[in-house]
């Protein structure tokens, strides 16, 4: 039975995300290691995946490539800020886009990279997920930050969001 996760901001790559977000990897080779072994971990090979934004940087097309290749799951990208436009033409992508909404196990959700203070369906339980705030955003009720910096540097699934949420 497939699954679906969530997930943003792994800045694979990124050398400066590890002091500007206080991650616990010795090396920029360490966290690139460590994100992947959790996604792999967690994410099943026929799963879908919904990465809200800042897949990598500073990393050749092609080595995205491989590392994408590599991950488990449809992976789907909700564009991010710092998401280059190499990075979005990677042909690991299921589907790319800007915003999405989609309902997951009954749960109508706002799918972006930013966290917004009002979204469509908002009053009728809709929820925002998102990422950009690497866990530093006070959360809105049925607002969820989904980045790695929030979530044990892996994945997360809706019942996680519901059962650790503000609903």
């Amino acid at each position: 039975m497939s699954r679906v996760w969530f997930t943003a901001d792994t800045h694979f790559n990124h050398a400066g995300a590890r002091t500007l977000y206080r991650r616990p990897f010795d090396s920029v080779a360490a966290m690139n290691a460590g994100l992947e072994a959790r996604w792999n971990e967690t994410v099943g090979p026929e799963d879908d995946v919904w990465h809200l934004g800042d897949f990598a940087l500073r990393m050749t097309p092609e080595a995205a490539a491989v590392l994408l290749g590599r991950l488990h799951g449809r992976k789907h990208l909700i564009t991010g800020n710092n998401d280059a436009p190499a990075i979005v033409a990677l042909p690991g992508w299921a589907s790319v886009r800007g915003y999405a909404e989609a309902t997951v196990d009954g749960t109508p959700l706002v799918l972006c990279h930013y966290g917004f203070r009002t979204w469509n369906g908002m009053a009728k339980g809709a929820w925002n997920l998102h990422g950009h705030s690497h866990g530093r955003l006070k959360p809105l009720p049925r607002q969820c930050d989904v980045g790695v910096d929030a979530w044990d540097f892996r994945p997360v699934s809706l019942a996680q969001i519901l059962t650790r949420g503000r609903g």
